[in-house]
């Protein structure tokens, strides 16, 4: 395994913010390569991401979060010391890139989670996130503040040992269990970090309710696994 650095963004229809979010990445002291796994977009996403000088694979429809990290990573574990998962639509902000990336690179965290400032507009009623946080005390006994945050940076071995990850909403709050459940360190890292906020409108509720039903699937999941062992 080398010492390579790299970021993974898995994208759907983000070409007005994709570019924008590879510069600033570019910008970063550590990151050596940027892959962009784009998710059946039907933009200009993966030739705007293209040109502005990301790897880029592209998936021929729609598989979900889930599964276009899954594909990132599979692309980049073994030639990668470090993996970044972060958001596509992250645009300047994504400068922030190096605060998660210094706790791993000095061995602080095998983990680190990008906490976000609060939203400046209103989305839903905290019932995905008071969930996710719920799910998380409840199988790990840790608080996770962050637990739905996509940005991410991992020691790869970390990854390695966590295998293929839930190919939807439920990518982030299964990945948590698991790295603690494995005695994995995770730390969370406040970040300056803005992105695409869903409102108070059919369009965010739909997709908090999305959310919602995967989680929870996710953590039934989890409840099943206990079980068995």
């Amino acid at each position: 395994m080398s010492e390579w650095i790299t970021v993974i963004l898995p994208a759907k229809n983000e070409e007005d913010r994709i570019g924008d979010t590879i510069q600033s990445i570019q910008a970063s002291k550590y990151v050596n390569k940027i892959i962009v796994v784009d998710d059946g977009s039907t933009d200009e996403t993966a030739q705007i991401a293209a040109k502005a000088g990301a790897d880029v694979y592209r998936l021929l429809k729609n598989y979900g979060k889930g599964y276009a990290v899954n594909y990132g990573i599979s692309k980049s574990i073994h030639q990668s010391k470090i993996i970044v998962l972060l958001d596509a639509d992250l645009g300047n902000t994504a400068l922030e890139v190096d605060k998660l990336i210094v706790p791993v690179l000095n061995n602080e965290a095998d983990v680190t989670i990008a906490k976000f400032p609060p939203a400046k507009r209103k989305g839903g009623f905290g019932l995905v996130k008071g969930l996710a946080k719920y799910g998380v005390k409840f199988y790990t006994g840790h608080t996770i503040h962050g637990a739905l945050s996509g940005q991410r940076a991992f020691k790869s071995e970390v990854l390695l040992h966590l295998g293929n990850l839930p190919a939807d909403y439920g990518i982030e709050i299964g990945m948590t269990i698991d790295i603690l459940r494995k005695g994995y360190r995770i730390q969370e890292i406040e970040v300056n970090m803005t992105h695409r906020e869903t409102g108070r409108d059919l369009k965010g509720f739909i997709h908090r309710g999305k959310q919602f039903y995967q989680i929870l699937k996710v953590l039934l999941k989890k409840s099943r696994e206990g079980m068995k062992s």
